[in-house]
């Protein structure tokens, strides 16, 4: 596998995207491209299946998505009912519509039709936008196997493929659905794979998936943003909620991730900030995808100054200026730290990444520590002593008090015998 890098700094136009491609990334004020951009890009135009490893908030979703859209804006076939012409596969029902925004963001002075697919809202629209043909389809891969298999959309017709995140499909269980999904694909193709990191299965898989790749990796596999200020706060999990509230009580936490690891958990948190006076949302699994969408944009807006958030989110959310992440507990997987961590410190700009970690999450801080050959900065927990609240009396238990003002009051009272 042919591995390339380059060191100089030229702009789109440079790399050779076209004119109206380069008049909408000046409206997104994007001048000069990343390096995973910059490497890519001029192979993609080539028609170079890539093999692309950077870590997120690197800019892999417009170093695939620019290409492609320069080839489909040329005159070709119209697309046919039920098909598309390009397949973006992604494992996050945001990080797809995210991907779909960017489509649209970058290709808007081109004519092109896209759709995003995936679950949980009815799939009525999503029939109806398939049914004449789209140029790019973008989706998860439940949602579209599902369509697939009603018939109501075809991949045989698909030109460009691209699997993003696919480390992130092997943790989500996906690998069989994207084997069924690449077993309905033309053989002949233009096909990526991105990937912010590089295990066994996703190698396994690139090799079955593409032909003669070019590998461009801009970063070390594991090696987390350099640009992230992390510490480690040491706190028996009774007190992690007050160390939180405590946190945020600096303005300087601006806009503020906060990763647990369960559904309930990120649910009692956020009830817990709310209560406390602090605009919080919680996004993860059991939402619906509207209360999901609902809640990313008042975090987006700042009308959400906290989000909290299982997993779901630590990949592929592009928020513009989080100050924190906080992981209020640890992830069991070190890989999903490197994630989470990334929310923050994009675009060129710095984060501060903070951990709470109790007594039995210091196998999980050890994972992460040599994953990312980096000792976190350990931070003094000072809080001030919770107080106690006070004991409800249990209704069933007697009150002594009670007994004996009711026998000074009988004192006084005639006996039934007078």
């Amino acid at each position: 596998m042919e591995q390339l890098s380059h060191v100089t700094n030229p702009t789109f136009s440079e790399l050779g995207l076209a004119e109206p491609i380069c008049r909408a990334l000046a409206v997104e004020n994007y001048t000069h491209p990343t390096p995973i951009q910059m490497q890519a890009i001029p192979l993609l135009l080539e028609g170079r299946d890539l093999l692309g490893i950077a870590q997120t908030g690197t800019g892999k979703t417009a170093a695939f998505a620019l290409p492609i859209l320069q080839k489909l804006g040329r005159p070709q076939q119209p697309v046919e009912a039920r098909s598309a012409h390009a397949l973006i596969l992604a494992p996050t029902r945001e990080l797809a519509v995210q991907i779909g925004d960017s489509f649209a963001a970058y290709g808007r002075n081109l004519g092109l039709r896209h759709t995003v697919i995936l679950g949980g809202v009815t799939q009525s629209r999503q029939v109806k936008a398939l049914a004449r043909g789209v140029d790019i389809l973008i989706a998860t891969p439940g949602r579209l196997l599902d369509l697939a298999q009603q018939n109501h959309v075809r991949l045989d017709r698909v030109k460009h493929f691209v699997l993003d995140e696919a480390d992130r499909m092997l943790d989500m269980g996906f690998i069989r659905d994207v084997r069924q999904i690449v077993a309905l694909l033309p053989k002949k193709r233009h096909s990526l794979l991105f990937s912010a990191t590089m295990p066994k299965d996703v190698a396994r898989l690139a090799t079955d998936m593409l032909h003669e790749p070019v590998r461009v990796e801009v970063t070390p596999q594991v090696v987390t943003v350099d640009r992230i200020e992390q510490r480690v706060f040491f706190v028996q999990t009774a007190n992690k909620l007050a160390l939180l509230i405590d946190l945020l009580k600096d303005s300087a936490l601006a806009r503020v991730i906060v990763f647990t690891r369960t559904k309930s958990h990120a649910n009692r948190v956020g009830e817990h900030l709310e209560r406390a006076g602090i605009a919080a949302d919680a996004i993860h699994g059991n939402k619906s995808q509207n209360a999901r969408q609902r809640a990313l944009e008042r975090f987006r807006s700042g009308d959400a100054r906290v989000l909290v958030a299982t997993d779901i989110a630590a990949r592929g959310i592009d928020v513009d200026g989080v100050s924190h992440v906080i992981n209020f507990e640890l992830p069991n997987e070190p890989e999903s730290y490197v994630h989470r961590i990334g929310r923050t410190a994009r675009a060129g700009k710095s984060g501060i990444a903070l951990s709470f970690c109790d007594a039995s999450e210091r196998g999980f801080l050890r994972d992460i520590e040599r994953l990312t050959k980096r000792p976190l900065l350990i931070e003094d927990v000072k809080l001030a002593p919770a107080a106690t609240p006070p004991q409800k009396k249990d209704a069933r238990e007697p009150d002594p008090s009670a007994f004996k003002r009711k026998r000074q009051w009988n004192r006084g009272r005639p006996s039934r015998a007078a």
